[in-house]
């Protein structure tokens, strides 16, 4: 069963104003302990897509990219067979392009696996979204345009509420755009600040000095982040060890994205689920 953060309570005041639709979606979106206490942070398995192949990236570097499955579909299945109740799917080709471009691989994992699955990258216009999810994806991170168009990133959470999810990744907590190429002056809690009054389902924060690092997560920097908004926050970068997600677990964070730890056997899949009881 798949236990996820209990929705902030604006956020329920905000669907109940919208006439309950949002609420409903919202709920339905966090599964069966939507309605009940929090447990644990969520663990989200990630996959890399690049050129059809299941990759990892150090501190968001296209050169330095390390391959560690050619079939990302059959690990999907891997992930899902050791314990996964979700799974976070990058296209960072799409990043960096500006568009979706390892839609079949995507395609492939959301038909071969029963859990739910976020994507992010490339996602930029109404009609990608619309495609994306009616390939059967459970929500979409969204970071670029809500930077780069706010007033389109605003319109896209009310015209699909409790199914985007804003993704923000920072650089000594300056918020990076287009596949982290580039970075802004923009401060990343004031990022979400801007939009925590949107009906969106959460929120992602990247940490790229510590991603694919194997050296810990910035737990000050992901705990400030949870403080500044009334909605769960997802912590990507650094997680290693079963410690880190103890840590996590004590802010509390809503859940973690783990990529390298999982592929490189610093971290079992199994260890990560029973280290993430909240404490």
């Amino acid at each position: 069963m798949l236990i996820r953060a209990r929705p902030p309570v604006a956020a329920l005041s905000r669907g109940l104003q919208a006439g309950g639709l949002y609420v409903i979606l919202l709920v339905l979106s966090l599964g069966p302990a939507a309605g009940g206490s929090v447990e644990r942070v969520e663990i989200w398995p990630a996959i890399d897509l690049r050129g059809g192949r299941c990759v990892r990236l150090e501190q968001g570097d296209y050169g330095r990219e390390t391959v560690f499955a050619e079939d990302p579909v059959a690990m999907a299945r891997h992930w899902v067979k050791l314990g996964a109740e979700c799974l976070h799917l990058v296209d960072l080709d799409g990043a960096r392009q500006g568009r979706p471009a390892n839609l079949d691989s995507v395609e492939g994992i959301v038909r071969a696996v029963d859990v739910p699955c976020e994507l992010g990258g490339g996602i930029r216009g109404e009609e990608t979204i619309r495609r994306l999810l009616k390939l059967g994806l459970s929500r979409l991170v969204i970071g670029t345009p809500a930077i780069s168009r706010p007033d389109w990133f605003h319109r896209m959470c009310n015209e699909f509420p409790g199914k985007l999810v804003l993704g923000i990744d920072a650089r000594e907590g300056r918020v990076a755009t287009d596949g982290w190429l580039q970075t802004s002056e923009v401060a990343a809690t004031d990022l979400a600040k801007q939009f925590a009054a949107e009906p969106m389902c959460a929120v992602v924060y990247t940490d790229i000095a510590t991603d694919g690092m194997l050296a810990g997560p910035n737990v000050a920097a992901m705990a400030e982040m949870q403080a500044a908004v009334d909605l769960p926050v997802i912590a990507s970068g650094g997680v290693t060890t079963a410690e880190d997600i103890r840590k996590l677990a004590a802010v509390p964070m809503a859940g973690c994205i783990i990529g390298r730890a999982l592929y490189e056997g610093n971290l079992t899949l199994p260890d990560a689920l029973e280290a993430a009881v909240w404490q």
